[in-house]
């Protein structure tokens, strides 16, 4: 697939993220890979910066081969991907990732986490 802009990719990546498992675990990831990237910074500590992409791609990795059944985004469009990554992560830190899958016309998937 060959994308034109960031909101032709932004609309392949939402639904590469349907479900509601998904996007909470991206959210764990992202959150927890900031806290250390924080936490590294402050402790000026180089283990703990090492443990921000382990936590953010892990966690999310994780959700896309066992919730999703998709492979994650990353591994064709790293750019891209982290990009909206970040841009989930501030939409569902502001409770407004839903709206925005209904602006894209799709329905989230309700799933108990």
């Amino acid at each position: 697939m060959n994308f034109r802009n960031m909101e032709e990719f932004w609309a392949f990546y939402v639904n590469q993220h349907s479900k509601a498992t998904t996007r909470k675990w991206h959210f764990i990831g992202a959150l927890s890979g900031l806290v250390c990237f924080l936490c590294s910074i402050i402790l000026l500590s180089v283990w703990l910066l090492m443990l921000v992409p382990i936590l953010g791609y892990g966690l999310a990795w994780y959700s896309h081969f066992f919730f999703e059944g998709n492979s994650p985004s990353t591994f064709r469009y790293p750019l891209w991907s982290l990009l909206c990554d970040l841009k989930m992560f501030g939409l569902m830190l502001t409770g407004q990732m839903d709206r925005e899958i209904k602006r894209l016309g799709k329905r989230p998937i309700l799933q108990v986490f």
